[in-house]
């Protein structure tokens, strides 16, 4: 159990260093190319920012690379790339949320999340206070879930090559023995279980990247689901078939791909989709559908019908599940629609997004 640590490099050249015998970093400057040349200033950053914010023992060795054991099972992988644009929103920053995205893609599988690796690609000019507080919130971030960062990659690029800071993230876990869910695997008399309110995150963004005020402000819902994910393992098992995290596009994209691989339809109730209100306004105001609208902190499960309800108490019973709902229900249809009920009585096709409702939002 040993190895790993932060590279920089600038072009070509990389090199690894520690922060053992290094001056303390100066956070009120800006990131400037130096901090990607190999020398001294590249050394600060490392030590100063990200082994202080990460540190684990893997990091402290100060190698190029993590060695790690493995529990027996089948392991999950994942890699995801964040753009958020604000970097800073109600609920949450690009560090936080670098952690949660990538926990979650793992956790969906039913994988316990392992270990993270992260690369930073910095453009020159960006505050080295707000890279501090980034680190110092994906940190934190790691260590709520439960799951280290264990090696990471920085690199630093001229100005106006980058947009801030961009950050890209890769994980592993480990799969229980006897589980195996895919988006294939959802048959008809299925039940779709949400674990919470929609469109929280969308509109967090969406809110402070317009300068939008409302009574009450909306915060992103962006959360780490790996201890969701346990109890509901545990309370379902092979019981359960799939699970999903509905980020971009929303529900609607979510329940469409599903759909699409297990080659049926859905039929949900409208008045079942948990909204908050002040979510469900803002929605109205800025013409969108909260089915489109992006979430960092939900899942939607597809479950056979005899254990949904252990399954649903097992979610309310967890604090990022309290509001957990039965959406719907899953039937045979060729042309894989997903269909639902409004509260009017009516029925409408929920569709894919068209176009680009919210840019930037992870």
């Amino acid at each position: 159990m040993e190895l790993s640590a932060f590279r920089v490099a600038a072009g070509a050249k990389s090199r690894v260093v520690t922060n053992r015998g290094r001056r303390k970093l100066d956070q009120s400057g800006q990131v400037d190319l130096s901090h990607g040349a190999g020398g001294r200033a590249m050394a600060q950053l490392i030590a100063g920012i990200f082994h202080s914010a990460l540190d684990n023992d893997w990091l402290r060795q100060g190698n190029d690379q993590s060695v790690f054991d493995v529990p027996a099972g089948r392991l999950a992988m994942a890699t995801d790339a964040f753009v958020v644009s604000p970097l800073f929103f109600p609920g949450g920053d690009i560090g936080s949320l670098a952690v949660h995205g990538t926990v979650n893609d793992i956790a969906m599988s039913g994988a316990r999340p392992l270990f993270l690796s992260a690369s930073f690609i910095i453009e020159e000019g960006f505050s080295l206070a707000d890279l501090a507080r980034i680190a110092q919130s994906m940190g934190a971030a790691s260590r709520a879930a439960g799951v280290p960062v264990i090696a990471g990659d920085t690199k630093v690029v001229e100005r106006g090559k980058a947009d801030g800071v961009f950050i890209s993230t890769a994980g592993v876990g480990v799969v229980p023995e006897g589980l195996a869910l895919s988006g294939d695997k959802a048959r008809p008399g299925d039940v779709a279980i949400l674990s919470g309110s929609i469109g929280d995150h969308g509109v967090a963004i969406m809110s402070k990247r317009e300068n939008l005020a409302f009574d009450c402000e909306i915060e992103s819902d962006s959360a780490a689901l790996n201890g969701l994910v346990a109890d509901m393992v545990a309370a379902a098992g092979a019981s359960l078939r799939l699970m999903r995290d509905p980020t971009r596009g929303g529900l609607a994209a979510t329940l469409n791909e599903i759909a699409q691989q297990s080659r049926i339809g859905f039929r949900l109730e409208e008045a079942a989709i948990p909204v908050k209100p002040e979510v469900a306004a803002a929605c109205e105001l800025l013409g969108l559908d909260p089915l489109n609208v992006a979430n960092e902190g939900k899942l939607v499960a597809v479950a056979a019908p005899e254990s949904a309800q252990q399954l649903l108490a097992a979610m309310r019973a967890h604090p990022l599940g309290r509001d957990a709902a039965i959406i719907g229900f899953i039937v045979e249809d060729e042309r894989r629609l997903v269909q639902m009920r409004s509260s009017f009585g009516g029925a409408r096709i929920v569709d894919w997004l068209a176009g680009e409702q919210l840019p930037r939002i992870c």
